[in-house]
């Protein structure tokens, strides 16, 4: 297992995540099991773990085992250079175990992208609006889709604003009814149609309804082993008990075949469409 080496920075939102260096010689960010966002690492690891297997542009991910006196040679390093400003790692939890995303250079989030002009991964797009109604997630917003640009094609105008980006996705800490989802949660996840303008970005690129649908029968045949060794890999230090990591397998499988197709459905109709429509 890899090991941490150098430690850069708090990053910005609610997960209280943390760029770090690991002796792989690579960046991730690192989300750490916290009290009152207890399902947040169980929810990410379900959530790469489908991602990969659906080929969706997800970030390398793994889990990771951070000892305790890597924090504090942090601390004392940071007083003995004199800083003014001294990490706090005082909400980190010392349960063993977290999860870790490949730091994802030169990306901007969908609030800060420029004009759009080639998404060259659109290929994946149906597949994560898809996959994001089959897990619950609700929490698909701007913030966790990130563009990274791209070089323009040989032979282009140089001085033109080439607006070509790769697309990825992060965050799934809200998958399944949120980051501290209950039991009887996974048994009322949302059937509605997500108010997601992330969705609407990436469904302007979605080039017909034909789409959808061989996404939809990929994500139907994902073998019921898969999903159910997915679960059974969540760390016991998770905290994910014997009759939720059921309820989980039990819930996918129940949404992908009754509860997933009619929401494709509706969001073609209430979503895909009219967008194709506005735009010609």
């Amino acid at each position: 297992m890899i090991e941490p080496v150098a430690y850069h920075k708090k990053l910005e939102g609610k997960s209280n995540a943390r760029l770090i260096t690991f002796s792989d010689g690579n960046d991730y960010v690192v989300k750490f099991f916290q009290p009152g966002f207890e399902k947040t690492l169980p929810n990410e690891w379900i959530g790469y773990c489908l991602a990969r297997y659906l080929q969706m542009p997800v970030p390398y991910g793994r889990i990771v085992d951070i000892p305790s006196d890597f924090f504090k040679n942090v601390q004392d390093q940071k007083k003995g250079e004199g800083a003014t400003e001294v990490p706090d790692f005082s909400q980190l939890s010392d349960v063993p175990y977290q999860f870790a995303s490949l730091y994802v250079a030169d990306c901007v989030n969908g609030h800060e992208v420029a004009d759009i002009n080639t998404i060259t991964n659109s290929a994946s797009l149906a597949n994560i609006i898809l996959f994001d109604y089959w897990v619950g997630n609700q929490d698909r917003t701007r913030k966790n889709i990130l563009f990274q640009a791209q070089e323009q094609a040989q032979g282009q105008d140089q001085d033109q604003d080439q607006g070509i980006y790769h697309l990825w996705i992060i965050d799934h800490a809200e998958i399944l009814g949120g980051f501290n989802w209950q039991l009887a949660d996974l048994e009322g996840l949302s059937d509605g149609i997500v108010k997601s303008m992330a969705h609407k970005i990436m469904a302007s690129f979605i080039e017909s309804e034909e789409e959808f649908y061989k996404q939809l029968e990929v994500i139907q045949t994902i073998p019921i082993l898969l999903i159910e060794e997915i679960v059974t890999l969540i760390p016991d230090e998770w905290g994910v008990s014997k009759e939720e990591r059921k309820a989980i397998v039990t819930s996918l499988l129940y949404r992908r075949h009754k509860v997933l197709p009619k929401l494709i459905e509706r969001f073609i109709k209430k979503v895909y469409q009219p967008l194709k429509t506005e735009n010609g």
